[in-house]
Protein backbone atom coordinates (compact mmCIF):
# COMPACT_ATOMS: atom_id res chain seq x y z
CA UNK A 1 0.00 0.00 0.00
CA UNK A 2 1.21 3.62 -0.59
CA UNK A 3 2.33 5.35 2.04
CA UNK A 4 0.48 8.71 2.77
CA UNK A 5 2.71 12.27 1.68
CA UNK A 6 3.00 13.87 4.84
CA UNK A 7 3.53 17.35 3.78
CA UNK A 8 5.61 20.07 5.98
CA UNK A 9 4.16 23.45 6.18
CA UNK A 10 4.85 26.17 3.95
CA UNK A 11 6.23 29.63 4.35
CA UNK A 12 7.99 32.43 2.72
CA UNK A 13 11.34 33.41 2.96
CA UNK A 14 11.47 37.85 1.45
CA UNK A 15 14.82 36.69 -0.28
CA UNK A 16 14.00 33.14 -1.37
CA UNK A 17 9.97 32.64 -2.13
CA UNK A 18 8.52 29.90 -1.10
CA UNK A 19 9.51 26.91 0.91
CA UNK A 20 8.13 23.81 2.94
CA UNK A 21 9.25 23.49 6.44
CA UNK A 22 10.13 25.97 9.59
CA UNK A 23 13.03 27.50 7.75
CA UNK A 24 14.47 28.48 4.69
CA UNK A 25 18.10 27.65 3.37
CA UNK A 26 19.00 30.83 4.52
CA UNK A 27 18.32 30.76 7.82
CA UNK A 28 14.93 32.72 7.52
CA UNK A 29 11.79 31.76 9.12
CA UNK A 30 9.97 33.37 6.54
CA UNK A 31 6.30 34.14 6.69
CA UNK A 32 3.36 31.61 7.52
CA UNK A 33 1.35 30.39 4.31
CA UNK A 34 0.24 27.26 4.86
CA UNK A 35 0.20 24.43 7.45
CA UNK A 36 1.20 21.12 6.78
CA UNK A 37 -2.44 19.92 7.32
CA UNK A 38 -3.75 22.64 4.65
CA UNK A 39 -1.43 21.88 2.76
CA UNK A 40 -2.04 18.47 2.28
CA UNK A 41 -5.63 19.34 1.31
CA UNK A 42 -4.76 21.70 -1.34
CA UNK A 43 -2.24 18.88 -2.52
CA UNK A 44 -4.74 16.37 -2.95
CA UNK A 45 -7.74 18.64 -4.62
CA UNK A 46 -4.79 20.12 -6.78
CA UNK A 47 -4.00 16.54 -8.15
CA UNK A 48 -7.43 15.75 -8.23
CA UNK A 49 -8.43 18.89 -10.71
CA UNK A 50 -4.95 18.54 -12.80
CA UNK A 51 -5.39 14.81 -13.15
CA UNK A 52 -8.32 13.18 -12.32
CA UNK A 53 -11.42 15.09 -11.94
CA UNK A 54 -11.34 18.73 -13.36
CA UNK A 55 -14.80 18.30 -14.63
CA UNK A 56 -16.55 17.69 -11.52
CA UNK A 57 -14.79 20.79 -9.93
CA UNK A 58 -16.01 22.93 -13.23
CA UNK A 59 -12.89 23.06 -14.35
CA UNK A 60 -11.85 23.37 -17.86
CA UNK A 61 -8.46 21.81 -19.19
CA UNK A 62 -7.02 22.42 -22.83
CA UNK A 63 -5.82 19.58 -25.29
CA UNK A 64 -2.32 19.56 -23.41
CA UNK A 65 -3.69 19.65 -20.40
CA UNK A 66 -3.34 24.04 -18.84
CA UNK A 67 -5.88 25.11 -16.80
CA UNK A 68 -5.91 28.89 -15.61
CA UNK A 69 -4.67 29.42 -12.77
CA UNK A 70 -7.39 31.44 -11.74
CA UNK A 71 -10.15 28.91 -12.97
CA UNK A 72 -8.25 26.58 -10.78
CA UNK A 73 -8.47 29.03 -7.98
CA UNK A 74 -12.53 29.63 -8.43
CA UNK A 75 -12.81 25.95 -8.31
CA UNK A 76 -10.80 24.85 -5.09
CA UNK A 77 -12.20 27.81 -3.43
CA UNK A 78 -15.82 26.40 -3.52
CA UNK A 79 -14.67 23.65 -1.75
CA UNK A 80 -12.64 25.29 0.15
CA UNK A 81 -13.39 28.87 0.96
CA UNK A 82 -9.96 29.63 2.76
CA UNK A 83 -7.85 28.68 -0.53
CA UNK A 84 -6.68 31.38 -2.41
CA UNK A 85 -4.13 32.22 -5.52
CA UNK A 86 -1.14 32.65 -3.24
CA UNK A 87 -1.57 29.04 -1.29
CA UNK A 88 -1.89 27.15 -5.04
CA UNK A 89 1.19 29.23 -6.27
CA UNK A 90 3.08 28.13 -2.95
CA UNK A 91 1.96 24.61 -3.34
CA UNK A 92 3.06 24.64 -6.72
CA UNK A 93 6.12 26.27 -6.46
CA UNK A 94 7.10 23.78 -3.36
CA UNK A 95 6.08 20.70 -4.89
CA UNK A 96 9.22 18.33 -4.44
CA UNK A 97 8.46 15.59 -6.86
CA UNK A 98 8.30 18.36 -9.56
CA UNK A 99 4.64 17.52 -10.35
CA UNK A 100 3.37 20.45 -11.79
CA UNK A 101 4.16 23.49 -14.68
CA UNK A 102 3.24 26.91 -13.34
CA UNK A 103 3.86 29.13 -16.85
CA UNK A 104 2.31 32.92 -15.43
CA UNK A 105 -1.36 32.49 -15.88
CA UNK A 106 -1.36 28.41 -16.62
CA UNK A 107 -0.84 25.25 -14.82
CA UNK A 108 -0.77 21.73 -15.10
CA UNK A 109 0.18 18.30 -14.09
CA UNK A 110 3.42 16.82 -15.80
CA UNK A 111 2.50 13.48 -14.93
CA UNK A 112 -0.31 10.88 -13.26
CA UNK A 113 -2.92 11.64 -15.18
CA UNK A 114 -6.14 9.12 -15.38
CA UNK A 115 -7.97 11.62 -17.57
CA UNK A 116 -6.36 11.71 -20.99
CA UNK A 117 -4.22 14.68 -22.28
CA UNK A 118 -1.73 15.02 -25.23
CA UNK A 119 1.04 15.89 -23.18
CA UNK A 120 3.17 17.95 -25.93
CA UNK A 121 6.53 17.02 -24.63
CA UNK A 122 9.77 16.11 -26.57
CA UNK A 123 11.19 13.21 -27.27
CA UNK A 124 13.16 11.42 -24.41
CA UNK A 125 16.79 11.28 -25.49
CA UNK A 126 18.20 8.50 -22.62
CA UNK A 127 19.68 4.52 -23.69
CA UNK A 128 18.44 3.48 -20.23
CA UNK A 129 15.67 4.27 -18.17
CA UNK A 130 14.43 2.43 -14.79
CA UNK A 131 11.17 1.39 -13.26
CA UNK A 132 11.14 -0.04 -9.28
CA UNK A 133 8.26 -2.85 -8.42
CA UNK A 134 8.23 -5.34 -6.25
CA UNK A 135 9.36 -8.64 -6.26
CA UNK A 136 6.32 -10.33 -6.66
CA UNK A 137 5.68 -8.05 -9.84
CA UNK A 138 8.95 -8.15 -11.95
CA UNK A 139 8.40 -11.72 -12.95
CA UNK A 140 5.32 -10.67 -14.35
CA UNK A 141 6.69 -7.22 -15.75
CA UNK A 142 9.59 -9.33 -17.81
CA UNK A 143 6.91 -11.78 -18.83
CA UNK A 144 3.94 -9.33 -20.09
CA UNK A 145 5.83 -6.08 -20.44
CA UNK A 146 5.49 -2.64 -18.76
CA UNK A 147 2.03 -1.13 -19.14
CA UNK A 148 -0.06 1.65 -17.49
CA UNK A 149 -2.26 0.79 -14.71
CA UNK A 150 -4.61 3.60 -13.51
CA UNK A 151 -2.90 5.88 -15.42
CA UNK A 152 -2.56 6.85 -19.08
CA UNK A 153 1.36 6.86 -18.81
CA UNK A 154 3.58 4.42 -17.60
CA UNK A 155 6.23 6.58 -15.77
CA UNK A 156 10.25 5.65 -15.73
CA UNK A 157 12.88 7.35 -13.57
CA UNK A 158 15.92 8.43 -15.03
CA UNK A 159 18.03 7.10 -12.62
CA UNK A 160 18.53 3.70 -10.79
CA UNK A 161 18.09 6.13 -7.42
CA UNK A 162 14.89 7.78 -8.48
CA UNK A 163 13.54 4.31 -8.98
CA UNK A 164 14.76 2.92 -5.59
CA UNK A 165 12.79 5.91 -3.90
CA UNK A 166 10.25 4.94 -6.19
CA UNK A 167 9.71 1.40 -5.57
CA UNK A 168 10.33 1.93 -1.97
CA UNK A 169 6.80 3.62 -1.54
CA UNK A 170 5.00 0.40 -2.00
CA UNK A 171 8.23 -2.34 -1.19
CA UNK A 172 10.57 -2.65 1.55
CA UNK A 173 12.75 -4.84 -1.00
CA UNK A 174 12.92 -3.02 -4.62
CA UNK A 175 13.38 -4.59 -7.78
CA UNK A 176 15.44 -2.30 -10.57
CA UNK A 177 13.84 -3.15 -14.08
CA UNK A 178 16.04 -1.27 -16.93
CA UNK A 179 14.36 -0.40 -19.73
CA UNK A 180 16.47 0.11 -23.29
CA UNK A 181 15.17 3.19 -24.45
CA UNK A 182 17.64 3.56 -27.03
CA UNK A 183 16.14 0.60 -28.76
CA UNK A 184 12.53 0.82 -28.03
CA UNK A 185 12.54 4.80 -29.88
CA UNK A 186 14.68 3.30 -32.69
CA UNK A 187 11.60 0.93 -33.10
CA UNK A 188 9.18 3.55 -32.56
CA UNK A 189 8.19 3.50 -29.03
CA UNK A 190 7.80 6.58 -28.24
CA UNK A 191 8.72 7.97 -25.17
CA UNK A 192 8.37 11.26 -23.63
CA UNK A 193 10.35 13.63 -21.44
CA UNK A 194 8.67 15.44 -18.66
CA UNK A 195 11.11 17.08 -16.72
CA UNK A 196 11.02 14.43 -12.98
CA UNK A 197 10.62 11.64 -14.90
CA UNK A 198 9.88 10.04 -18.49
CA UNK A 199 6.55 8.86 -19.76
CA UNK A 200 5.59 6.15 -22.50
CA UNK A 201 2.47 3.92 -23.76
CA UNK A 202 3.07 0.19 -23.49
CA UNK A 203 6.81 -1.46 -23.42
CA UNK A 204 7.01 -4.98 -24.47
CA UNK A 205 9.42 -7.49 -22.48
CA UNK A 206 12.03 -7.43 -24.87
CA UNK A 207 13.56 -4.06 -23.85
CA UNK A 208 13.31 -4.90 -20.16
CA UNK A 209 15.65 -6.55 -17.67
CA UNK A 210 16.57 -6.87 -13.88
CA UNK A 211 19.59 -4.81 -12.78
Amino acid sequence: MQAREQISEIRQCPRHGYFRGSQCNCGSPGRFILSGFKAEKLGRIISGALRHFPAELGLKLDEHGWANIDDLERAIAAKYSWARREHIEAMLDTDEKGRYEHDGERVRARYGHSIKVDLDYPEADYDLLYYGTSEEEADRILEIGLKPVNQHHVHLSKSIEEAVKVACIRTENPVIISIDARKAKENGIRILDAGPVCLSGPIPPEYLKIE
